[in-house]
């Protein structure tokens, strides 16, 4: 019997159910094979600002099946799931903070690892000017966005045909783009300066969709990355010490024909 990989503590950010773009299957089958104490969702995992916009035609069912699988990990596993709300999931605003069996809704949350460090955990919008400033600048941001992620699965079918692996072209284009790279940094930077004065041994964030594991100074600094692109993870084990996973190095089960099993997990640093 395949006894499930557990961790301490998982954290995922930026699933944005409701769009097209959504990996939702890839990340549902990563929640069947694992178990964690605590399992943070960290901003933008239901995507407000579309279904907004397109009322809820674009949700799906195995949108609602992503709930259900957190709903079976908090009654089988004793899982506490904090999600703390993100810019695209700001209409929880309203609510937050609130706690209801297992679950949390908070706008931010202090994590105290196995080692006994302290992280700042927050989605990252608000250290964002875009987001917050200039939101009309932000719609429109997400509207090229939107674009680059449609084009970006069109190449992505093409080399499933071929028969290559996934690889985020978006994700290799804002790499390329210098004020993009500016930004992220600046990014970290400000939110590494931050957990500093909340008196944090690091910070985890999402927002940016760029995952990272480093050190500016004494601070760590951690992005659990995302779902439209990167399809990756922030994992915890019983030590306190942190790795990415990514989706694309994860091997399933051959004999499961759900794919519900991880034989291995390869993880990065």
């Amino acid at each position: 019997m395949y006894l499930r990989k557990h961790y301490r503590t998982i954290v995922l950010s930026d699933i944005h159910l409701g769009t097209s773009h959504s990996k939702v299957a890839e990340v549902s089958n990563f929640l069947r094979c694992v178990n964690c104490d605590k399992l943070i969702l960290n901003g933008d995992i239901i995507d407000g600002w579309h279904i907004k916009k397109n009322g809820t035609r674009k949700w799906q069912p195995e949108h609602t099946q992503f709930f259900k699988i957190l709903m079976k990990m908090m009654e089988k596993c004793g899982t506490e799931v904090i999600y703390v709300r993100g810019n695209h999931d700001d209409f929880l605003d309203s609510i937050a903070p609130i706690s209801f069996a297992n679950i949390q809704i908070v706008k931010d949350y202090i994590l105290e690892s196995a080692n006994g460090k302290r992280y700042f955990v927050t989605h990252g919008d608000i250290f964002d000017r875009v987001t917050t400033q200039m939101k009309w600048l932000a719609h429109l941001g997400d509207m090229g966005y939107t674009f680059l992620l449609w084009f970006n699965g069109i190449y992505n079918r093409y080399r499933a045909y071929k028969g290559k692996p996934y690889y985020s072209l978006s994700q290799r284009i804002k790499q390329k783009v210098k004020s993009a790279v500016s930004y992220i940094s600046d990014f970290e930077k400000t939110l590494a300066d931050f957990a500093i004065s909340r008196k944090c041994d690091g910070v985890i964030c999402g927002h940016i969709h760029h995952p990272d594991n480093l050190y500016y100074g004494n601070t760590h600094y951690l992005n659990s990355g995302d779902w439209v692109e990167t399809m990756s993870a922030l994992l915890e084990d019983e030590n306190g010490k942190w790795n990415i996973l990514y989706y694309a190095d994860v091997e399933f089960d051959s004999n499961s024909s759900e794919n519900s099993n991880i034989t291995s997990i390869a993880t990065a640093s």
